[in-house]
């Protein structure tokens, strides 16, 4: 059950699941009874010292090269697996031949000492061989996982289109992830209820295992955290515990209006925490409780935004045959007074004005866009809205947009199959037009780090990480450092091959990084750093001419 639940975590597979599928011939010399911890890749390393080099849960592989000569020592293969287990390393795989042809008694007594799994690998089975089956394992097990989260999306889908979506929905929810639910109106009383177990034929997502139904819990019970959940704003999670089956955890979401005014919330309970797929699921729910319950209070149009938001978000978007497709293109078109097979854009709107109404009705807002773009697929958002038209938004209607002290991020034409990218293409650029109050559009857009960076941005971002560079006052160490920095990485770190392109001993490479790693105060050996760094440098000479 615990390597079931491991598993479950998207990007994961434990080290039991990796050392099931590996080929017979390795041996397993000490099991070191970590079978359900979670590994996160397979490195090869000769190095005496890969620690630093290293994340928590990794599969190391060596041929023996650091046990050769002196290091084959007791005390120093000691402190190498000893640093292993110190740096989180899931096992150890010892590769025979050409070095060795057993592995060394040392060794296996150190791994034994320090409880540190240990594989052998014969000569037959090259550790590249090893590597691509945790690939493969890696992948399949994602792709099972998010299999089993499209089957859900679309049994959520059918429960918010049936004749009672809110029930139906919480019926959904704890036949895929094991929890009891209540949804609570604001007024205080259960609207539904629903409980895991019994009779469903619909799977339940991986990890979650055989389920009894929970005692009922009854709402007196749960007055503490509801009258948190209706008294408070913004999104939150309350968390509480009871002492009854299945609700040592309880968490409540509140449901609230565009105005964050609270609608009711749901409040569900489970014997643990949920993995982060089943999480996932309640996320989606609550998304969709969030848009129905809104639908009860905002009138008539508030189907359109329901719509809106089911198309837009990917999660959320039912996938069916070609009938099925073909006939929400109808009603997509329908909504856009359109044709099927006319291109679609997304359209997102940032208030820039102050002068706009802050007291205004979203019935009012949504009128006002849907006149505009000549669609009924308008959201109101916290940003602002976003819609969906078929309009190609020309410069007339984006000055009319703006007189009216708003900005847009205007998206390409795209199809129907292509809302949710073209959503996400919009939405990328929503920071930047946040930030210059100037409006975008994507086909205009160069699409790099850089082009979406900004000017402005990448400014910031350069005085900003390499300021203790740029504040020097000598131009020549400045300017040198800078170069160091710069060839450093543009040759992906490697010592000889900056040294080479500077004219510089690589020792003398090693000590300027070195230098400048204590310099910026930040590790260099991460990826994510070095990325950052990176694209500074490309907007050194606009934040600082040395």
């Amino acid at each position: 059950m615990a390597a079931e639940a491991a598993a479950e975590r998207l990007g994961f597979v434990t080290l039991e699941q990796f050392l099931q599928q590996l080929p017979p011939e390795l041996k397993i010399l000490h099991d070191g009874g970590n079978g359900a911890g979670l590994l996160r890749w397979v490195e090869p390393s000769e190095l005496e010292d890969p620690t630093p080099y290293l994340l928590d849960g990794e599969f190391i592989l060596t041929a023996g090269l650091p046990f050769l000569g002196d290091g084959g020592t007791g005390a120093k293969v000691d402190a190498y697996v000893e640093r292993l287990v110190g740096a989180g390393v899931g096992a150890l795989g010892f590769g025979l031949e050409p070095y060795f042809g057993a592995v060394p008694d040392t060794v296996v007594d150190a791994c034994r000492h320090h409880n540190l799994t240990l594989v052998e690998v014969p000569q037959t089975v090259p550790f590249a061989a090893i590597g691509l089956e945790f690939s493969q394992l890696l992948e399949s097990d994602n792709a099972r996982v998010f299999r089993q989260l499209a089957d859900t999306n679309r049994q959520l889908m059918r429960a918010v289109l049936s004749a009672r979506p809110e029930h139906e929905l919480l019926a959904a929810l704890v036949q895929r992830v094991p929890v009891w639910a209540q949804l609570v109106g604001a007024d205080g009383r259960i609207r539904a209820r629903a409980a895991a177990g019994g009779g469903s034929s619909a799977a339940a997502l991986p990890g979650s295992g055989p389920r009894k139904p929970p005692a009922a819990v009854e709402l007196s019970v749960l007055q503490p955290i509801l009258k948190r959940l209706l008294a408070g704003s913004g999104p939150r999670v309350e968390m509480d515990s009871l002492d009854a089956p299945g609700s040592s955890l309880v968490f409540g979401h509140p449901l609230r209006s565009t105005r964050d005014a609270n609608l009711g919330a749901l409040i569900l309970g489970s014997a643990g925490p949920l993995t982060p797929a089943q999480n996932s699921v309640v996320s989606s729910v609550v998304g969709l409780l969030e848009l129905l319950v809104r639908q009860r209070t905002s009138g008539s149009l508030a189907p359109s935004q329901l719509a809106t938001a089911l198309l837009l978000h990917p999660d959320s978007v039912a996938s069916g045959g070609t009938r099925h497709v073909n006939g929400l293109k109808d009603l997509l078109a329908q909504s856009i007074s359109s044709t099927r097979s006319a291109p679609l854009r997304v359209v997102q709107g940032i208030k820039a004005d102050a002068d706009w109404p802050a007291g205004d009705s979203p019935v009012r807002e949504l009128l006002q866009w849907r006149r505009m773009f000549d669609t009924k697929l308008v959201e109101i958002t916290d940003y602002g809205f976003a819609a969906i038209t078929r309009l190609k938004v020309d410069d007339a209607l984006l000055a009319e947009t703006e007189k009216l002290g708003w900005r847009l991020v205007i998206g390409d034409a795209t199809e129907f199959q292509g809302l949710a990218s073209a959503y996400q293409r919009v939405t990328s650029l929503r920071p930047r037009v946040q930030a210059t109050g100037r409006s975008a559009r994507v086909d205009e857009v160069t699409w790099s780090v850089a082009g979406l960076l900004g000017r402005e941005a990448g400014t910031m971002l350069a005085s900003r990480l390499l300021e203790p560079v740029l504040s020097q006052e000598e131009p020549e160490r400045r300017s040198a450092q800078l170069a160091v920095l710069r060839t450093w990485l543009g040759e992906n770190g490697s010592w000889d091959a900056t040294a080479k392109a500077l004219g510089l001993h690589r020792n003398s490479v090693r000590r300027q990084i070195n230098a400048l790693a204590e310099l910026l105060d930040t590790d260099l050996n991460q990826a994510q750093v070095r990325a950052e760094l990176w694209f500074a440098l490309q907007y050194v000479d606009e934040s600082h001419s040395p």
